[in-house]
């Protein structure tokens, strides 16, 4: 259920986007209507209008997930509150320069973010973050605990350089192409990871009887 709680703005930006580009004209009226004062120049071109309504609801999307989480008196995740920022910061420069590479950089930045902070935690502060997260449901020998975290930050640094190849030079000028990457495709990786990932610990679990 988390996983699909956490898909919620991704979706979500995808049927925006489609939505938007069936109805270009309209979507760009919206736009130059009522979101003028947001956009530099204070108006935007039909072709540009859907990538700039997907990036609004995305993050919109995005901050009710968190005040959802908040009402219901959780924590909310360290990962949520990074993705909310780079969503604002990098959505926020594609909204107002209606310039879509700065939310297609957005993703490769928070996985090589994801990645890094992996990594550092491990090597400078000797903690193991993947370790942190999860240690209150399953139990793991110290070994298996260490390569899991290399297999995040493995899979962190590919996902952010796969992100960056298909965007900028396979489907360069192909914005479509890249949100249906966005929506299903690092969906689907990512899901085939968590599981792959499962099998394997289910291998080395401690009996916690």
């Amino acid at each position: 259920m988390k996983f699909l709680f956490d898909m919620i703005p991704v979706l979500l930006f995808f049927a925006s986007y489609k939505v938007a580009g069936m109805n270009a004209e309209a979507s760009q009226h919206l736009i130059n209507t009522y979101l003028s004062g947001m956009i530099s120049g204070g108006s935007v071109t039909a072709e540009q209008s859907p990538i700039v309504i997907a990036t609004l609801v995305g993050i919109l999307a995005t901050m009710a997930q968190i005040a959802w989480i908040k009402l219901r008196g959780r924590k909310v995740d360290g990962v949520l509150w990074v993705s909310l920022g780079m969503f604002v910061v990098f959505g926020g420069l594609t909204i107002y320069l209606h310039d879509e590479d700065f939310i297609k950089w957005k993703l490769s930045i928070v996985y090589w973010l994801f990645a890094v902070a992996l990594l550092f935690s491990d090597l400078l502060f000797k903690k193991n973050l993947m370790r942190q997260s999860m240690k209150e449901i399953i139990e793991l020998p110290d070994l298996i605990w260490s390569r899991l975290n290399m297999a995040w930050i493995a899979f962190f640094t590919f996902m952010g350089a796969l992100n960056w190849y298909l965007a900028f030079v396979l489907f360069k000028g192909n914005t479509d192409a890249w949100v249906s990457f966005k929506a299903f495709g690092a969906t689907a990786i990512m899901f085939v990871f968590i599981v792959a990932q499962t099998v394997y610990l289910s291998r080395h679990m401690k009996d916690q009887a």
